[in-house]
């Protein structure tokens, strides 16, 4: 069956926020080697990048904490946001772009 044209009526939305506990501190990042040491020793660079290439580029407890609070319906989910982020990514659109 096909819609009228014209006044549809308006279907409310609900863009409530699921509440979260407080995060944990987080610790500043420490340099792992210094940029006078890099400067004097050169094979500290290709220790570093040995040392980079080696770990994964992913905090993998704070994944855990985030999955955690999924399961327990804890981590603030809010679908309209889920679904622009999914189409700003497909559209290849960046939010500092739009003037």
């Amino acid at each position: 069956m096909v819609d009228p044209v014209g006044q549809k009526p308006i279907v409310a939305i609900d863009r409530g926020v699921t509440p979260v506990a407080p995060a944990s501190a987080v610790k500043a990042a420490q340099p792992a080697v210094q940029e006078s040491q890099v400067r004097s020793d050169p094979s500290a660079l290709r220790t570093l990048s040995q040392t980079a290439a080696a770990t994964p580029p992913v905090d993998v407890e704070r994944v855990a904490k985030i999955r955690k609070a999924i399961e327990d319906g804890k981590f603030p989910l809010v679908p309209s946001t889920v679904a622009d982020r999914l189409l700003a990514l497909k559209l290849e659109w960046k939010p500092s772009d739009a003037s």
